[in-house]
């Protein structure tokens, strides 16, 4: 392989929200952190350069979006996705969640429902919540080790919403929706007069074996009534850097929602955004992912296979897509969450992400990243191993 993902890079002291909040929560910098959605893989060499090509201009002003980076995105997944766009479809926006945040604020009023479907990304939740709307929760079904739609419950609970929040592919989950499922919710939702918002911010990382369906594209009904929010930042693994973008064919929804979005100002991305976005959708990016995401699935894989045999009471839900793994702890002999959160942390010496923040449905799962150095990851699971045995 061209990259090299089993490179340790030592992350503590550097500010990162990933390590350094661990240190600060526990008062250990021995526990090994499993959780926030960031890699530690180094950033892809090619956004590096584009950061650095950008320093020498010497001046880090304003700095607009202009019609290479709209051409970047347009390119990226008409090739990926065969999504056809043309500029004017598509606007900068500072994050997924800050965007989910702008089409609540642009396009519902208080008081309105908004519907997701549980256990789901817990900002979903905290956005619903702090702007007074209404959240209305569809819980998924677990069929066969992943989730599945609950048509019976969205048929009782879609009238009379507003919205929807999707997340396509699934986070926690990463379950990558079927077409049936996808195409019976748009029907569903443009017949309740719901307006679909999907985050697909981890649709690139799709496993193979699986294909990623734009919400947009399963049907005329579902690209009429639905804006998707997207972002490089997940899967070249930059996070930290805002490159976040969305878009929409309906011209009604793109006036409304792109107008909100300029009187907010929120226009302008910061000085490297656009460069990092278009290093990132180019063909040296399409080679690191593929490389990325092969070295990814050869770690779940091999956290699957460790778990089924050396604890078998933690069963990790299929991933179909992303680097982060659902554990199912419900055989495991704790009561409560926070018996179990504390079980991984002072037995494991591990930090995962409770299952109960997505949602009550989450409780008793824990959230695992996956994407770290093998040889580091196999050395976690190993420390989970030992606090089973122990029990």
């Amino acid at each position: 392989m061209k990259y090299n993902f089993d490179n340790h890079i030592n992350r503590l002291g550097t500010d990162s929200l990933k390590w350094d909040f661990v240190v600060r929560q526990t008062g250990r910098s021995d526990i090994k952190p499993l959780w926030v959605a960031d890699m530690d893989f180094a950033t892809p060499p090619f956004v590096i350069n584009a950061i650095e090509k950008r320093l020498k201009n010497q001046i880090l002003g304003y700095t607009l979006p202009f019609d290479a980076y709209f051409q970047s995105i347009i390119s990226w997944l008409g090739r990926r996705y065969e999504i056809s766009l043309n500029s004017n479809d598509i606007h900068f926006i500072p994050g997924v969640v800050p965007g989910l945040h702008h089409a609540i604020c642009s396009l519902t009023e208080k008081g309105d429902k908004i519907l997701i479907q549980t256990p789901v990304y817990h900002p979903f939740h905290h956005v619903i919540e702090i702007n007074e709307r209404q959240k209305v929760e569809s819980p998924l079904k677990i069929v066969d080790g992943r989730f599945e739609m609950d048509f019976n419950d969205l048929e009782k609970k879609l009238p009379g919403c507003k919205m929807m929040f999707l997340c396509n592919p699934h986070n926690p989950g990463g379950t990558v929706w079927k077409p049936e499922e996808l195409k019976r919710l748009a029907l569903l939702c443009k017949d309740n007069g719901v307006l679909v918002v999907s985050d697909e911010i981890h649709a690139d990382m799709t496993h193979p074996g699986h294909t990623h369906i734009p919400f947009c594209k399963i049907c005329p009904e579902a690209d009429e009534n639905s804006i998707t929010l997207m972002a490089p930042s997940k899967t070249f693994n930059m996070p930290g850097m805002v490159t976040s973008y969305c878009f929409t064919h309906n011209t009604a929804l793109r006036r409304k929602f792109y107008s909100f979005l300029d009187m907010s100002d929120v226009t302008c991305g910061n000085a490297f955004a656009y460069d990092c976005l278009m290093a990132c959708y180019s063909e040296e990016g399409e080679e690191w992912l593929n490389q990325m995401l092969e070295y990814v699935t050869d770690n779940i894989r091999a956290a699957e296979d460790f778990l089924s045999l050396h604890c078998p009471k933690i069963k990790p839900m299929k991933t179909e897509a992303s680097f982060l793994m659902f554990l199912d702890n419900r055989q495991m002999p704790f009561e409560d969450t926070e018996q179990l959160n504390r079980f991984y942390i002072d037995q494991a010496g591990v930090y995962l992400n409770e299952g109960s923040m997505f949602g009550n449905d989450g409780k008793m799962f824990m959230r695992l990243n996956a994407a770290l150095p093998r040889n580091e990851l196999l050395d976690s699971l190993q420390q989970i191993k030992q606090a089973c045995d122990n029990l």
